[in-house]
């Protein structure tokens, strides 16, 4: 077997369903394998799943576990040659499964791969390439030098901005929403430490894949990941979950750093999150800054039957290209182009935050949007 699939869903019905038909228009060809664990979403996405996708595996847990955890439940039965862990809110490509097991076919030292990633909008996500959180990385992030200096080799390496997110390169860190690794690598590794319950699986991860002789590399191959509320910068609970995981993986990894870096990582909490405070209370007494709601742009249809997509949306009004100028909600019909022919038009297609982009899925007469995530 080629390919092993495994995604952890929670609470993303749509969003799932949209990820398994991208998965199996891009498996097509291969020998593999999905594998879905739900972390006790407490609705029926997986009864919603398994009824259109009864060749996947399902593991319903009881209880939510975590994301380390019920990935390792999926890992350690994994058949195939590579495993491609996956998010629930993702869109791949055959480009990203065929260049990505090509590459490392062809680079036997290459442990892991991940993608270019994009938002929902087109917008290339910084975490698709990432460096090892040293002590002096951690606090360039922590204390906003890596934002101030975005290019700088010195203050940036967190996200490593000074390096071309259009070719090739080996990084150190690749996210846990995309991570196509070595089967074999990845069942002697463990799979992910389960003391991270969620955030820094995928760094600690990746660091032990390094430790091990392995190289990480990202590849320009485009793909989509929304995101969910629960990667949102600016929530309180973003900001102490995040850090709480930097001290497990500093703990585990740097121990000698404890007593210098705690309390370097402490302070940093108590800045973000005030900054995160102060953010809050200037949108609600600054309303006029913010910028329209995207549910008030007019739409753009891209559709070779945009007047059904239309009626059953419940679109009045819509036009059929893009617009050189102005605010737009676009909606691709998912009839009528595959998810490769997507995920390439948001990304050339792609304009600041003047266009939102949507997904309508015609086999269920719904609009996917990335609020959903």
């Amino acid at each position: 077997m080629e390919l092993s699939v495994v995604i952890v869903n929670y609470r993303v019905k749509y969003l799932l369903e949209q990820t398994l038909r991208s998965v199996e228009q891009a498996m097509q060809g291969m020998t593999g394998e999905v594998i879905v664990v739900d972390n006790k979403s407490g609705d029926d996405s997986i009864a919603f799943s398994r009824e259109r996708h009864p060749q996947v595996t399902y593991i319903e847990n009881q209880e939510n576990v975590g994301f380390a955890r019920a990935n390792n439940q999926a890992i350690m039965q994994a058949k195939g040659e590579f495993t491609l862990i996956l998010n629930p809110d993702t869109i791949i490509t055959p480009r990203c499964l065929q260049e990505g097991i090509a590459w490392m076919r062809s680079h036997l030292k290459c442990g892991a791969i991940g993608a270019r990633m994009m938002d929902g909008n087109g917008v290339f996500l910084p975490e698709s390439k990432r460096s090892f959180p040293s002590p002096w990385v951690s606090f360039c992030k922590i204390f906003g030098l890596s934002k101030l200096f975005p290019r700088s080799p010195l203050f940036a390496k967190y996200h490593l901005r000074y390096l071309s997110d259009e070719e090739p390169q080996c990084i150190d860190i690749l996210s846990g929403a995309y991570m196509l690794c070595r089967t074999n690598v990845l069942q002697q590794l463990g799979g992910f430490d389960e003391d991270f319950f969620m955030y820094g699986e995928d760094i600690d991860l990746s660091y032990r894949i390094v430790k091990a002789g392995y190289e990480n590399w990202m590849l320009p191959t485009p793909m989509v990941h929304y995101k969910g509320e629960s990667t949102h910068k600016d929530s309180m609970r973003y900001v102490r979950v995040f850090y709480d995981a930097m001290l497990i993986f500093y703990r585990k990894h740097f121990p000698r750093f404890n007593i210098i870096f705690y309390p370097i990582v402490k302070l940093g909490v108590i800045v973000r999150a005030g900054m995160a405070i102060a953010k809050r209370l200037l949108k609600r007494l600054l309303p006029f800054r913010e910028k329209p709601a995207s549910e008030a742009w007019p739409w753009v249809i891209i559709s070779n039957q945009a007047q059904l997509v239309a009626q059953r949306a419940g679109i009045n009004n819509y036009q059929a290209q893009i617009p050189a100028t102005g605010n737009y909600n676009v909606l691709i019909d998912d009839g009528s182009h595959t998810y490769a022919q997507i995920v390439d038009y948001i990304k050339a297609h792609s304009d600041g935050n003047r266009l939102a982009y949507h997904i309508f899925a015609a086999r269920h007469g719904i609009v996917i949007s990335p609020k959903m995530a």
